[in-house]
């Protein structure tokens, strides 16, 4: 038998603990089936006498992460510290400049410094692997840069939030209200404290920026992204979309285009039909189109101790094996570098929901100024106050009507000069609600 992978591992929370367990309960399978025992000589965490429920006896306690990232008695480093910056960083760049390999978790470290890590990696010939970063236990990151290596990848998108899918479905699904979902998410565990990183839609960016990478080939800088969160959601929304025969999902979408790579993260009106939008509460789902695979789906639990843990463990096997790739697909000096797409110039349809006052000529205005814009109109419907849905404070003043538009397919520039221009002339009650539509 081989000499065994020697592992130092960095945080010992959630995941952290369910990896020492699988370690424990399959270690001798995997020692059998690698020919090669996988064995942990060193930890660093918190707090030293938390019961964590497996047996760290004879495992070396170490103080500082980094510390424990570079000492002989590891070849290979997993961080499951979290955060783009401080330790978790300074960990993770210490083991890959003492040529330890890494496995890692985190999405936000990656998101951001993700190349000049990859740098580090390639010069020193180990491997940064970060199955886990993305979707939990959905093996998305081998299947683009491993299953999927000999195809042009068109377009990637997908469910990669669970929090927020959560809260959409409860919504959806029980009629309840943003603010009772995200204190139940947050009593569950699903949504932090403060949960601007989750709802913002800021967590499935990072994971976006991950695919994006691997799927085109190309450096993708985190700012170059659109984000918007689910914090505008309401239940008139949700009640509206029912109405109309859709779902609304949080979605990260990366797509290649004649003008650049489009990649956005926002609200998604979806066919209540389409396969999308019957993942419901905290499972992930991606879609990954190749010109020679076709379409796949790929859905499964997207956190969790267990599917997270399974993931981690899958990138220590790759290093047990001996398997060193390029962390994204292609060595860092060929990516190319990120074309912007023109996202105005994307053809979609949109769902507009308006405050409309009470005043004469209010709906002339409006649709004068969709047309000045040459957006055009589908339908136009006034709804009732959605006055079933308890404990939801109504923004709308009494003397405004709820409107609900619903545009022919036009270009986000024309829509949201529209919109700009129909707050500017007074007559609406609040800002416009406006939620794109895909036909996936």
């Amino acid at each position: 038998m081989n000499e065994p992978l020697k592992l130092g591992i960095a945080g010992l929370g959630t995941v952290g603990a369910g990896l020492l367990k699988l370690l424990a309960s399959h270690g001798p399978r995997l020692s059998d089936t690698l020919q090669r025992e996988i064995k942990v000589v060193g930890v660093c965490a918190k707090s030293r006498d938390k019961a964590r429920g497996v047996d760290l006896n004879g495992v070396r306690w170490f103080d500082n992460a980094a510390d424990l990232a570079a000492d002989p008695s590891i070849d290979c480093f997993v961080e499951l510290i979290g955060g783009e910056e401080g330790i978790a960083r300074q960990a993770v760049e210490a083991a890959l400049n003492a040529k330890k390999h890494v496995v890692t978790a985190n999405k936000a470290l990656l998101a951001k410094h993700g190349i000049e890590l990859a740098k580090i990696a390639e010069k020193n010939g180990v491997a940064l692997n970060f199955e886990a970063a993305v979707a939990g236990g959905i093996p998305v990151i081998k299947t683009l840069r491993e299953a999927l290596a000999a195809n042009e990848v068109r377009r990637v998108y997908g469910i990669l939030n669970g929090t927020c899918n959560y809260m959409l479905t409860r919504m959806q699904d029980e009629k309840l209200p943003f603010a009772d979902v995200l204190k139940d998410a947050q009593a569950k565990g699903y949504a932090e404290a403060d949960p601007t990183f989750d709802i913002g839609g800021f967590d499935a960016a990072h994971k976006l920026s991950l695919l994006t990478s691997l799927a085109f080939g190309m450096r993708v800088p985190f700012d170059q992204i659109d984000v918007e969160g689910i914090q505008t959601i309401t239940a008139a929304d949700i009640e509206a979309a029912s109405d109309l025969g859709y779902r609304i999902k949080l979605l990260g979408i990366a797509e290649r285009t004649p003008s650049g790579i489009e990649v956005r993260v926002h609200p998604t009106m979806v066919p209540e039909d389409s396969t999308i939008a019957r993942v419901s509460g905290v499972t992930n789902c991606v879609a990954i189109e190749g010109d020679f695979s076709g379409s796949l789906l790929l859905v499964g639990p997207g956190a969790g101790a267990l599917p997270t843990a399974s993931a981690v463990a899958s990138d220590i096997i790759d290093v047990a094996r001996g398997l060193v790739l390029p962390p994204f697909l292609r060595p860092v000096a060929q990516l190319a570098p990120f074309v912007r797409a023109k996202i105005a110039s994307n053809h979609i349809g949109y769902y507009v929901r308006l405050a409309v006052l009470d005043r004469p000529g209010a709906m002339a205005a409006i649709t004068r100024r969709m047309a000045d814009r040459d957006v055009s109109l589908e339908s136009i419907v006034q709804r009732r106050h959605p006055a079933g849905v308890a404990g939801e404070v109504r923004p709308v003043a009494d003397t405004a009507a709820p409107v609900i538009l619903i545009t022919h397919e036009t270009t986000e520039e024309n829509i949201r000069k529209a919109l700009d221009a129909i707050e500017a002339d007074g007559k609406v009650a609040e800002r416009p609600q406006m939620i794109r539509i895909e036909s996936f």
